[in-house]
């Protein structure tokens, strides 16, 4: 049977999974839960707990447990599994392969760290404006709330800039959390693609001198790389 975890924070729902599970649990439990989270929030997070007891779901219960996913796939912001059964932990590693969201597996006696995790801010984006330059600096893990956070204030900032430079300060950032992110941070870029006039980017890693690469094909505007011990190097570059 499946089991809706009570008293979690808002725009999170959780479910336990105990002895065998059918497609009237999706029906009558998940499923209602679910569609009625995703029409007050654009984004959730959700808690599975997978109890010692939990035997199998059968054929009627994982087709409905594949439409629910299919069918919200890019409405997951995080999700925590809890489970001891190495076999659920290894099919959850190959779920999080793919899924477009932070998947992360906890251990049974774990479950509080689970709820710390799902509750934790990941990453964030902060925005400067210095004259024609504005900072984009990318900090952390980032997941799909930080773009919706920050694209109504970039909007802002390029509206009241002429001639835009941008200074994207990728220094603390440590990547996506998920497909979805990755897949919002593109279509940032390319709902800002003919702002700026020059675009600097600084950071430490090989694979950022290839996102310098791939912004200049998306953008028009001209675009380099600077490593971390010459910002300032990039801040005179823009100006010039």
């Amino acid at each position: 049977m499946i089991q809706s975890i009570p008293n979690l924070p808002d725009g999170t729902i959780g479910f336990r999974y105990t002895g065998k599970v059918t497609a009237d649990d999706y029906k009558q439990v998940m499923i209602p839960t679910l569609d009625e989270a995703m029409e007050t929030h654009h984004h959730i997070k959700a808690l599975v707990v997978l109890d010692d007891e939990f035997d199998s779901c059968d054929l009627g219960a994982a087709w409905e447990d594949t439409r629910a996913g299919l069918r919200h796939w890019r409405g997951f912001e995080r999700i925590a599994i809890v489970s001891d059964s190495e076999l659920i932990r290894v099919s959850a590693s190959i779920f999080g392969a793919m899924a477009p969201c932070p998947v992360k597996l906890f251990k049974a006696n774990a479950q509080d760290e689970a709820r710390l995790w799902l509750s934790e801010s990941l990453g964030s984006i902060h925005l400067d404006r210095d004259g024609d330059v504005i900072t984009v600096q990318l900090l952390g893990k980032l997941d799909p709330p930080a773009y919706e956070k920050v694209d109504r204030d970039l909007t802002n900032l390029i509206s009241h800039t002429k001639h835009m430079k941008l200074l994207l300060d990728l220094r603390q950032f440590d990547g996506w959390s998920g497909l979805t992110a990755l897949y919002d941070h593109l279509t940032l870029i390319r709902e800002h693609r003919h702002s700026p006039e020059k675009v600097a980017v600084v950071g430490s890693q090989t694979w950022e001198k290839v996102l310098q690469r791939i912004l200049s094909r998306f953008i028009n505007a001209e675009a380099s790389y600077f490593e971390a011990e010459r910002a300032e190097e990039a801040q005179a570059w823009l100006r010039a």
